[in-house]
């Protein structure tokens, strides 16, 4: 056996309990979300996952053991981004490392937000973060114009997520996978590409309006979701969706790309 065999076994598995993770806070922003349809009071941000996974018997343990695999997805789309996808031409190759570095930073985020609830900080500031964060780039020369553009940012990554889901391209980071994971992939990224189109629409209103307190993350725009006509039964349905991608991602485990 090779020396670096063990090595990269070690890394596959990390990068499995990342994913498997990353599933994890998917599914419990789904569950909030349908709460949060029935009228309950819920944090469906990435942050109240986590603190709803922490909230569990040997909670913190798990918190523990899904930073570690966030950080080792962190590493391997970095590599992704530096000398993945070569099987592709340009300029699809490098759309696919831009796309990884993206990711790279979510993991990274999400990463920081699980320890920072482990060690009792919170969760990383969940909504008045997005109004802080948003408030100090209105602040800046042409504050207004890259708020706008941070929303359009956020929208063409939603649509992205709903191409990705329609094309199925996600199988580019996938080794194999059967049909039921295709299948969920299918249906969550679109959703997930919903809730991201909305809070960017939610961003670029704030830049608009000149009115920090009108931007929002993931929370603030299932919040908008439930308030539309029909928004109830909207929000389930979009809720369905990131259960559908939470539970993509536990396929995804089972077949990481990790050689490129």
């Amino acid at each position: 056996m090779s020396t670096t065999e063990p090595a990269r076994r070690a890394y596959r598995i990390l990068i499995t309990i990342g994913l498997a993770g990353f599933g994890l806070v998917h599914l419990m922003i789904g569950a909030l979300a349908i709460r949060l349809s029935f009228g309950a009071k819920e944090d469906t941000s990435q942050q109240g996952a986590l603190a709803e996974v922490a909230a569990q018997p040997f909670g913190v343990v798990a918190l523990w053991v899904v930073a570690i695999g966030l950080f080792a997805l962190v590493v391997w789309r970095a590599i992704d981004a530096a000398v993945g996808y070569s099987w592709h031409d340009e300029p699809k190759r490098t759309a696919r490392r831009v796309a990884a570095v993206g990711q790279a930073i979510v993991y990274l985020a999400l990463g920081i937000a699980a320890i920072r609830i482990v060690i009792g900080g919170g969760g990383g500031g969940g909504e008045k973060g997005e109004e802080t964060a948003t408030a100090q780039l209105l602040a800046l020369p042409f504050g207004q114009v890259l708020v706008a553009l941070v929303g359009a940012a956020v929208i063409t990554i939603g649509v992205s997520q709903i191409v990705k889901g329609i094309k199925q391209t996600f199988k580019d980071d996938m080794s194999g996978a059967g049909r039921l994971t295709m299948t969920l992939g299918r249906i969550g990224f679109p959703a997930k590409g919903v809730s991201l189109i909305v809070v960017g629409l939610l961003i670029g209103w704030a830049g608009i309006s000149y009115d920090p307190e009108k931007a929002g993350g993931l929370d603030a725009a299932l919040q908008t979701v439930r308030g539309q006509p029909f928004g109830p039964v909207l929000l389930i349905a979009v809720a369905l969706g990131l259960i559908a991608f939470g539970l993509f991602c536990f396929g995804w485990a089972r077949h990481p790309r990790t050689h490129r």
